[in-house]
Order: C-alpha cells, then structure tokens, then sequence
C-alpha cells in the first residue's frame, strides 16, 4: 500500500508576549497608537488635556497645564489679540485659523509653523500624562485651526518619553509640576539666570508652574524645566496639599467604629514605648 504524504497545515501565529511587554512599556498612550494605525480623525479626550488627529496624525493638542498658541503669539508681540480673534472667526471646516493668519499677512506661514508646533508639543506632552481615567475619541473634522504641520504618532510619543526623562534627571520628584511653589531659604543661594529669575519673581505660595508659564507667555514644560533646576538648587519647594481634615467631635462619637486589630496591636505598641 502506498501512502501518500500530506504537508502539514502552517502553524498558528504566536503572541510574542516579551515584545508585547516591551511595546506596552513604552508606549505613551496604546489608544492613541491604535487610532494612530486606522487613519482616524477626530479628538482624542483624555484627563489632563485633548489631541486632534486627522487621518491618524495630530494636527492640534490643547492643555489647561499649557498656554495656548494664542498666550503664546501674543506675549511676546508676535501677533496682536485683535487679529488672533478675527482670524478665530474667519475660521470654517474649509479654511481653518492658520490660514486666516497667513492670508491677513500678520505672520508668516514659517513662524506660525514653528510657534504651533511648540504649543502642539507643549500641550501634547501634559494629555499624554499618565491618568486614573480611560481616554475617550470623538469621531469628527479636525480642529478649527486647521492641519498647518500635522505630527506623526510616534513622534509626538518619543519626544514626550524624552521630555518625561528630561525632567526626571533634573528632579525627580514631580510634585513642584502642579502644586503651589514657595520659595525657600538655601543656604547659599546659587547664581540664577535670567530665565530662572524670571520664574523666580513670581513664585508667591499661590502660583503653580503652568501659572508661571501663562503670566510670562513662554511654554509650560520650558517653565517646568526652571522650576525643577530651582527645586534641586533648594530655591523653590512645592506646597503639599491641605491635610484631610477631622470630623468635629460631636460627629466623631457619631460614627461607627471598626475594629482593626492591626492598630489595636500599634496602639499597645505605642503604649508601652511611652511607658518606658
């Protein structure tokens, strides 16, 4: 009898779970990835700020931790309010505000370019913070001030994961990025550049870092990057949040009391450290 060989069926592709690991660690944002991947347009909603895609490219990103490109033409003289808001108004789904810009002759399309970019890039880096709460898309048209230089997805991810460990190096505690600063006293006060001195003048106890950046005009993360240098000087310090406070007391014999015996057994501890 003759037995005829047959080829075995090709084998089921396998999950490399080690490269899987390794993509999602440095990954910025898997979403954004995936939307990146199908071309979508629309905005991606996340917790601390928006980025807008058209055709899976970001065309616009907003942050209330960033200065808008508007703070940021106008501070310096660049562009006066007036034409920004006129502009603003021209815009439609056809011809969006970059374009109104150009055409008034107020700035050119090189220095737009460049001043967008930076504010895209500013906000961009505060949305794609690690958050508590799942991003959200909105399938849609873009954004009104229209696709001036669109930025590649891993692009804007590299540069953020750049950003991230820039600021690591300086200082590796975060906290001065959003709480109130205060000054403190160093012992021997370092040489400050103008730009630090700048930043300096206006830490009151009540400012954050991105409060800085909008009263000055420059971008947020340029401001975190002084503000870090001033904390690891001992120049600056963060205000640590209000404690929680107490119930009265009155509530406090109200409500339930919950055996832990943990504590109970600290409490003893404790006790009998004092006895000594």
């Amino acid at each position: 009898m003759t037995v005829v060989g047959t080829t075995p069926p090709p084998r089921l592709p396998v999950r490399d779970r080690a490269a899987a690991r390794e993509r999602a660690a440095g990954a910025v944002s898997p979403m954004l990835t995936r939307l990146a991947a199908d071309r979508a347009t629309g905005v991606l909603e996340r917790e601390r700020g928006a980025l807008h895609l058209v055709e899976g490219r970001v065309v616009h990103a907003e942050s209330p931790f960033a200065p808008g490109l508007d703070v940021l033409l106008s501070a310096r003289g660049t562009l006066d309010a007036a034409v920004w808001r006129e502009a603003v108004e021209r815009a439609d789904e056809e011809h969006g505000a970059a374009r109104a810009l150009i055409d008034s002759g107020r700035i050119g399309r090189g220095a737009l370019e460049v001043c967008h970019l930076g504010a895209l890039y500013d906000a961009a880096y505060f949305a794609l913070a690690p958050s508590s709460t799942p991003g959200r898309f909105r399938y849609g048209t873009g954004h009104w001030f229209g696709a001036l230089r669109p930025v590649a997805v891993d692009a804007l991810e590299r540069e953020t994961l750049r950003r991230r460990a820039l600021l690591h190096r300086l200082w590796p505690d975060p906290l001065p990025d959003t709480a109130p600063l205060l000054r403190s006293e160093p012992v021997a006060a370092p040489g400050l550049t103008a730009r630090q001195g700048a930043v300096l003048a206006l830490v009151d106890g009540v400012r954050t870092a991105s409060d800085i950046a909008r009263a000055l005009g420059r971008q947020a993360f340029a401001t975190l990057v002084e503000v870090r240098r001033l904390a690891a000087a001992g120049v600056v310090t963060a205000q640590f949040p209000p404690p929680v406070p107490q119930p009265p007391p009155g509530l406090a014999g109200a409500l339930p009391r919950v055996h832990d015996p943990d504590i109970t057994l600290l409490k003893r501890l404790r006790d009998a450290l004092e006895a000594l």
